[in-house]
């Protein structure tokens, strides 16, 4: 997709601590394809700094053990644990002609079926349900909406926003101020 950022970082994982003794350590990976991580790159930190380039890579039950081109001590990957894995957007493979990175919905217009606008896509989420857009409004609090065809029918990259079907009603359960209580 031509207008996603190509510098910003991305989550494809994460170190889950050292592998025995010999300086290898566990990576879970949050790609599609699970070893398709490894092609993406060095792994980096928030921060763009390089984590680790693997030099060599074996599959486990649920995560990889990798070793290092750069080897670290036992320590310092315990002391990495719980660390994300980032790639730059760039280095991901363009999506096919139908398809996009959830991703790259971040930042775009957020308008209602009339055009109007309501806001801009401040992250996509998923707690385990399903994606949700969480919207920031123009005025009043953010608020989730399910990222499903009936919710959100448009997704226009060319002019860089989406349609939402009824914000009003995904607003309002997110505003405890419209509740109906009285406190």
């Amino acid at each position: 997709m031509a207008n996603a950022p190509s510098d910003r970082l991305i989550v494809v994982g994460v170190l889950s601590g050292a592998h025995g003794v010999r300086g290898d350590v566990r990576v879970k990976s949050f790609t599609d394809v699970p070893e398709d991580l490894f092609g993406l790159g060095p792994l980096l930190s928030e921060t763009g700094d390089v984590l680790l380039e693997p030099a060599k890579v074996k599959p486990a039950s649920d995560h990889f053990i990798v070793t290092a081109k750069t080897p670290r001590q036992k320590e310092d990957w315990d002391g990495l644990k719980n660390t994300r894995l980032h790639v730059r957007r760039s280095a991901l493979p363009p999506p096919e002609d139908d398809e996009f990175y959830v991703e790259d919905l971040t930042g775009l217009d957020v308008r209602d079926l009339q055009g109007e606008p309501v806001g801009t896509v401040k992250s996509v989420q998923n707690f385990g349900a399903g994606d949700l857009i969480e919207v920031a409004p123009d005025k009043g609090p953010a608020f989730f909406v399910p990222f499903t065809l009936k919710e959100v029918p448009e997704v226009h990259f060319d002019s860089r926003h989406i349609t939402l079907r009824d914000p009003e009603t995904w607003a309002d359960q997110s505003d405890p101020r419209k509740s109906g209580s009285d406190e």
